[in-house]
């Protein structure tokens, strides 16, 4: 067990089976909150090891680095009694497993829940995280985010008329299904302390896909209308949508008429909500275009800051549209200490706040394998059956890694 450890899970053992983003950002977010994370990677390693450049100082590629903060790492062959028993070994004081192999894999290496871990480990609390669950007609099936985001709908409302559906600039389907997996994680863990039994939980990238069809597929239930290209407005409320401004674009985002009266007075038409294209939030949506001409034609001379700055002492929501350095670079974004450094790496806090019991950001992502004998020896393996594992491919040696040519090369 971590010992030292704070913030609400402290004293708990999670072992991560995951691979990729939904699996690894889940059990991240554990270790921030004070889980002892055991990250078990195949011998070929977690794929997002590979996907770079860019590579960090460390050598690790950035996008490995930004989900696997805090864990300790090791390697195994899970296709090998061997190293199976290492994983019992693991799971005999272990509170949560989450895996996201493909449906049937840990059933066709005797590690299934239903028929052999849940009378072995009643207490344990087994996520399965995978496209589209075990069976179904597409069940069993491998999933990707973007193949979600088409699939499910969310792609066909991303986008402009000029350049078709797009795809959400981030992996925004595997992210939500790592919040859904920590939340099922969550409650099983509560129910757990009321049974004493743990369960098995499931989350799928396709279910999570179709959640998120909020106002979309509500709109659709009740209209019988298909929703369509926005680009960024909003389906329901107007102005709500992107607006360009004298040396870049900001949001606007008004929900009520109290705000439209605000925003129209403080950009210098006070008469827009006597208009009756516009007195009411229906009239807006109906009329949105000549809404968001005459809004731009008002603000063409304004300063993005300063008028995001104004509108929202205000009480208009107005944001600018900033880049990914501009957004981790704001001041506010220093204030909620939502950079994590560790030496040279650096990373993005998990955003919930724990007033009571606050965790702490753990070490750098670790290099491949590089706990081995630390966890190989803590659950009791001489050196001898240390060297047998390794010797037979069940564990893989701990080993430097070095970026060559450009690609990640273990050596050791």
């Amino acid at each position: 067990m971590a010992t030292g450890a704070t913030g609400a899970l402290a004293g708990m053992r999670v072992v991560d089976l995951t691979r990729v983003l939904a699996g690894p950002l889940c059990t991240q977010i554990l270790a921030d909150q004070g889980a002892e994370v055991i990250k078990v990677e195949p011998p070929s390693g977690d794929e997002t090891r590979r996907l770079g450049p860019p590579f960090d100082a460390a050598g690790r590629a950035a996008y490995y680095a930004a989900l696997n903060r805090g864990k300790k790492a090791i390697s195994l062959d899970l296709s090998t009694p061997q190293a199976r028993e290492v994983l019992h070994r693991l799971l005999a004081d272990a509170d949560v497993l989450v895996e996201n192999f493909l449906p049937g894999t840990m059933e066709r290496w005797g590690l299934g829940f239903d028929d052999v871990l849940a009378s072995r480990y009643p207490r344990l609390v087994y996520c399965g995280i995978s496209g589209f669950g075990a069976d179904g007609p597409l069940g069993g099936l491998p999933g990707y985010d973007a193949v979600l985001q088409a699939m499910c709908g969310v792609m066909s409302v991303n986008g402009e008329a000029s350049c078709g559906a797009t795809r959400i600039g981030v992996p925004v389907i595997d992210h939500l299904t790592g919040y859904v997996a920590l939340s099922a994680i969550l409650m099983a863990l509560c129910a757990r302390h009321r049974t004493g039994i743990g369960q098995r939980v499931e989350a799928t990238l396709y279910d999570t896909a179709l959640s998120l069809l909020l106002p979309h597929a509500a709109n659709w239930f009740a209209s019988g209308s298909r929703p369509g290209l926005l680009g960024s407005a909003h389906p329901n409320i107007a102005p709500y949508d992107k607006f360009r401004a004298r040396d870049g674009e900001l949001f606007i985002g008004v929900l009520n008429d109290a705000q439209f009266r605000r925003l129209s007075l403080h950009i210098g038409l006070p008469g827009l909500p006597h208009d009756e294209r516009f007195s009411t939030n229906g009239g807006r949506l109906a009329n949105r275009a000549e809404l968001k001409a005459a809004i731009e034609s008002a603000i063409a001379d304004s300063e993005c800051g300063a008028l995001c700055e104004a509108l929202m002492k205000a009480g208009v929501p107005a944001g600018a549209l900033n880049s990914v350095p501009q957004a981790l670079a704001h001041a506010h974004s220093e204030h909620r200490h939502m950079v994590v450094r560790r030496g040279a790496y650096q990373g993005v806090r998990s955003p919930m706040v724990m007033c009571g019991t606050p965790g702490e950001p753990g070490r750098a992502p670790p290099q491949f394998a590089q706990d081995s004998e630390e966890i190989l020896q803590g659950l009791g393996f001489d050196s001898m059956q240390r060297d047998r594992l390794y010797e037979t491919g069940a564990a893989v040696r701990p080993a430097g890694e070095y970026v060559i040519s450009g690609r990640l090369e273990k050596v050791g």
